[in-house]
């Protein structure tokens, strides 16, 4: 499984594909503002949004291209490596 990681803290970047890996999925992760966010998204599976450490603006390319291509958002406050993992769990049972 494929996952979008919008928002976050960039120390952690390592931590979210970490815990990705342990849910057999592949992550890219996006904590800086990307010109082309876009055409970077792609087709995943799903996109977790960490709506506390992103901008209003990543946000809404983000939900606009999951609505397009009818992928599931996942949203959490909280951009820890322990609320990556429940989303997943949530996600994933």
């Amino acid at each position: 499984m494929s996952i979008i990681i919008i928002g976050g803290n960039e120390k952690m970047i390592s931590k979210y594909k970490d815990v990705c890996k342990m849910h057999n999925c592949k992550a890219k992760v996006f904590v800086d503002p990307v010109r082309n966010l876009r055409k970077m998204i792609g087709s995943p599976d799903v996109i977790v949004l960490f709506t506390g450490t992103v901008s209003h603006k990543m946000v809404e390319i983000a939900v606009q291209e999951a609505e397009k291509s009818n992928i599931s958002v996942l949203r959490s406050h909280s951009s820890s490596g322990n609320a990556l993992s429940s989303l997943l769990e949530g996600y994933l049972n």
